[in-house]
């Protein structure tokens, strides 16, 4: 059904997107979306936090042969930054709806969101324990990586330049860096 909803968002976009269009490619009906979706909103969200916590899996993947657990962080972030910003269903997002962004921007953390940060929390701790990454409380700390994170991959060209992953990496490094 998720595969579904994400080739719908693909072809028309969320706000175009409904409940018949789901079901009809799914090949269910309409009642055997809702038995699982109480609404096309729970629908939708639940297709953002898979396939954007499947970008931030990859990245954490990519970058677990770093040397250090700072290291690791900086690359989780960049990589998964970079590769959100890259990601169709994403840049779909920004093209056709990006006013359903703005809670996540303003008001609210979702669910990619806050499992982001939860896997950054711990390996800022591991950090910490390491040495390779200064002392605070590593949830604030991820908290604010998140946030710097965001307006990178929010950020259309051109008003992001050319080398703004490294500058993100460096960014991060040097806020990390004890």
């Amino acid at each position: 059904m998720l595969d579904a909803a994400r080739a719908c968002v693909l072809a028309v976009g969320f706000r175009r997107t409904t409940f018949s269009d789901v079901a009809r490619r799914a090949g269910v009906s309409r009642m055997t979306l809702y038995r699982r979706f109480p609404d096309l909103e729970t629908l939708l969200s639940a297709l953002m936090t898979r396939e954007f916590g499947r970008v931030v899996e990859r990245a954490r993947e990519a970058g677990s042969g770093a040397a250090t657990c700072r290291e690791r962080a900086v690359a989780m972030v960049t990589l998964a930054a970079q590769r959100l910003h890259a990601d169709p269903l994403f840049d779909r997002l920004l093209d056709v709806d990006p006013e359903l962004l703005l809670p996540y921007v303003t008001v609210r953390l979702g669910g990619m969101q806050r499992m982001a940060v939860a896997g950054l929390t711990a390996e800022l701790e591991a950090g910490m324990g390491d040495g390779s990454i200064r002392l605070g409380r590593p949830a604030a700390l991820a908290g604010v990586i998140e946030v710097m994170a965001r307006g990178f991959v929010l950020a259309r060209e051109p008003a992001r330049p050319p080398d703004a992953w490294a500058e993100l990496g460096r960014a991060v490094d040097g806020y990390l860096r004890p």
